[in-house]
């Protein structure tokens, strides 16, 4: 009988007293050199881990135009050819002011690179780094972000 009600718990009533997972946009930044694809990665302003470019959708803008800012204002992406469709899904809980968690879906979008500024909007509060797709998926903490990368 305990397996019910710990059944019915999981299935019907969790679901609905979670939140719904809110929605943001990341380019997932990369660049072909003779040594094979880049990866580019930059560290999150509050715990420093490596991340993707990402952040809330902008007005105005559809997904890969809004990942392509995101890139340009965290990373310094300034010119970037974006695929239209998203190349995958990744979930993450993002740590909001006061200590709770927000659970976030986050679109991503290739983004091919071929330039990359030197001063942007946040380049003195992040580190930038380009890396194999498998030592960045090695870096992430997110492990289905880690899966999109190795595919890549």
């Amino acid at each position: 009988m305990m397996h019910v009600f710990k059944r019915a718990w999981t299935d019907l009533v969790l679901p609905i007293l979670q939140r719904p997972r809110r929605l943001q946009v990341a380019a997932l930044c990369y660049r072909n050199t003779p040594e094979g694809r880049r990866v580019l990665l930059i560290t999150s302003r509050d715990t420093g881990r490596w991340i993707v470019p990402k952040g809330w959708p902008i007005d105005g803008l559809d997904g890969p135009g809004a990942a392509l800012q995101e890139a340009w204002e965290e990373a310094g992406v300034k010119n970037a050819s974006v695929r239209t469709e998203p190349y995958g899904i990744y979930h993450y809980d993002k740590r909001m002011t006061g200590g709770h968690s927000l659970p976030v879906e986050v679109q991503v979008y290739l983004a091919e690179v071929s330039d990359l500024e030197v001063d942007y909007p946040e380049v003195d509060e992040r580190e930038r780094a380009w890396f194999s797709p498998e030592e960045a998926a090695s870096r992430v903490d997110e492990p289905e972000l880690a899966d999109l990368l190795r595919a890549l």
